[in-house]
């Protein structure tokens, strides 16, 4: 399936982390927040979702408005651990060219924990945009070492959220584009590029 536009991670990152967003309801969002990573009302059997893409987040929730997804949490984890998921991912729908078959491309979805889309990433104004966003979503052991192990930070963002939606209801572009975190190109290693068919 050919695709138009780039796939590109871009991100908000450092040396060591790169961050990625979530939104939950107040009763999960509180308590991770309260503990610096996910517990209990937090389900560890599910899979769960992360995004480098702040404006791909606010298109999800509806700028913290959707029902379930109240508050927007900022996670920082380590850059070691997110190159770990896209190591162990498979995409969530067969591409000829990138698999070899079909049959190949369920075998790996069937052994692999996590998750990869490549969804048209977002303007602020949530029109879709020509490139692409990725979304990673994990399950079964990426879960528990992303909560145990790879989360260095979490905070509640939604105040945020909120005053960056005003400024657009307000018709003040310029001020909600400058409050947007920045990001930028993550580069990838050649092996995860492949293995997920993402443009560098």
């Amino acid at each position: 399936m050919k695709v138009s536009g780039s796939r590109l991670v871009r991100a908000k990152y450092t040396a060591e982390t790169i961050t990625v967003y979530q939104a939950y309801p107040p009763q999960i969002a509180l308590p991770a927040v309260a503990a610096g990573t996910f517990v209990a009302p937090f389900k560890r059997d599910r899979m769960t979702w992360i995004k480098p893409s702040f404006r791909w987040m606010m298109y999800r929730s509806g700028w913290a408005t959707k029902p379930g997804q109240e508050r927007v949490l900022a996670i920082q984890i380590s850059r070691a651990g997110f190159e770990w998921a896209l190591r162990h991912a498979c995409l969530s729908h067969f591409e000829p060219g990138l698999h070899d078959s079909e049959s190949a491309w369920r075998s790996l979805k069937a052994t692999s924990p996590v998750r990869v889309q490549w969804d048209p990433e977002r303007a602020t104004d949530l029109s879709p945009l020509a490139d692409r966003a990725i979304q990673v979503g994990l399950s079964g052991e990426a879960v528990n070492l992303y909560v145990d192990q790879w989360i260095v930070e979490l905070r509640d963002i939604t105040p945020l959220v909120h005053a960056i939606h005003e400024d657009i209801r307000a018709g003040r572009q310029d001020r909600a584009d400058a409050a947007i975190p920045a990001e930028v190109h993550y580069p990838l290693p050649a092996d995860i590029r492949s293995r997920l068919g993402s443009s560098g």
